[in-house]
């Protein structure tokens, strides 16, 4: 009696792997450099520095209004390092990176332990799938319906074009970070990072409410550390929303459903490469806005990444999506995309008949 035995039924290649546009990056992209490394962090503290002692030393109004401007970006500048080295894509080793990450962040009163678990893991992870990336994470019309009249204010706020900063200081930094009690292992490393970036910054606003008593009175102690501190980190938050919401965030950027969703979907069709301006890339940004390599391996460093980029976008010219900032298609995608339909795949204004 023959016995005949089938084979199991092998799985089908997947196409539009992650994996496949990985392996077409040159290796040179992975090479970090510690001269690099070192010049754009030398480079971030001396931008910061000097806004931050000119604000200590000036009170003229429109001599204020520069400095806040420049500090705002400052910070910023050091917290795109800050998110590098927190992806251990700066430096080879993981100590000096998670050190960088930390000193980096700092002036954001961001704890990279707790950013690590939100942005590393699950924004990463995750990007753009529905009931999980929770980063500019769009409502359904059911969703908004279902919100008080309180939130339908304050959404139609956080989406407008002004509402970046206050959307990333409630949802990231706020709801995501500080108040977010992490389960597991994480739990007491990122309570003990929460305290030592607490006290570091109890002692910050100390020194600056005395040098502020010594120099104009009670009114100086309690304005020093809101000049100083408070409105660079306010425009900080403006800056980076706006950063991340024009990378996830527009008519032609599509959410997916869990579904549907994939890391290749994911990464590469829902990301941006955005140019911007020469100076203020280099000054600040560093290639942060050339956001496709980033979420295809973020251990890509900052300098490498318009050079994977361009091996990404040759491979797959059809899905990078490359773009020229324009303010006009900002306005335009802040009143476009207010609500997702999930099944049409499809971003909606707010229903007319909402209050």
């Amino acid at each position: 009696m023959e016995v005949s035995i089938e084979s199991p039924t092998m799985p089908a290649p997947r196409e539009n792997s992650l994996n496949d546009v990985r392996a077409i990056i040159p290796p040179v992209c992975y090479e970090r450099s510690r001269m690099r490394a070192t010049r754009a962090l030398i480079q971030a503290t001396v931008l910061y520095a000097v806004p931050t002692v000119a604000l200590v030393l000036t009170n003229t109004w429109w001599a204020v209004g520069i400095w806040w401007l420049l500090a705002g970006l400052a910070v910023s500048g050091l917290f795109v390092l800050g998110h590098d080295a927190s992806h251990n894509a700066l430096l080879d080793s993981r100590k000096a990176n998670r050190v960088i990450a930390q000193l980096c962040m700092g002036p954001s009163v961001h704890c990279e332990s707790a950013w690590d678990l939100g942005h590393n893991r699950i924004h990463h992870g995750y990007t753009t799938r529905q009931g999980f990336d929770f980063v500019w994470h769009p409502l359904t019309v059911t969703d908004y319906e279902a919100l008080s009249g309180a939130q339908k204010l304050r959404h139609r706020l956080e989406w407008s074009c002004i509402g970046s900063g206050a959307y990333f200081l409630r949802e990231v930094w706020w709801l995501k970070m500080w108040r977010f009690n992490a389960p597991g292992k994480r739990h007491d490393e990122i309570v003990r990072d929460k305290i030592t970036l607490g006290s570091a910054l109890l002692v910050a606003i100390a020194a600056l409410a005395v040098i502020g008593a010594f120099t104009g009175g009670v009114v100086a102690a309690i304005w020093m550390p809101i000049k100083v501190l408070v409105v660079p980190f306010l425009l900080f938050t403006q800056i980076i929303g706006w950063t991340v919401y024009v990378h996830h965030v527009a008519p032609d950027i599509r959410w997916w459903t869990r579904k549907e969703w994939t890391q290749f979907n994911g990464q590469m069709e829902s990301t941006t490469v955005l140019h911007t301006p020469r100076l203020i890339n280099y000054l600040w940004f560093h290639n942060i806005f050339v956001h496709v390599p980033h979420h295809v391996d973020a251990r890509i460093p900052f300098h490498k990444l318009p050079q994977a980029a361009a091996a990404i976008a040759e491979a797959f010219p059809d899905t990078v999506r490359y773009s020229k900032y324009s303010l006009k298609a900002y306005l335009q995608a802040t009143k476009a995309c207010k609500l997702y339909d999930f099944e049409a795949a499809t971003w909606l204004p707010y229903p007319t008949s909402s209050r």
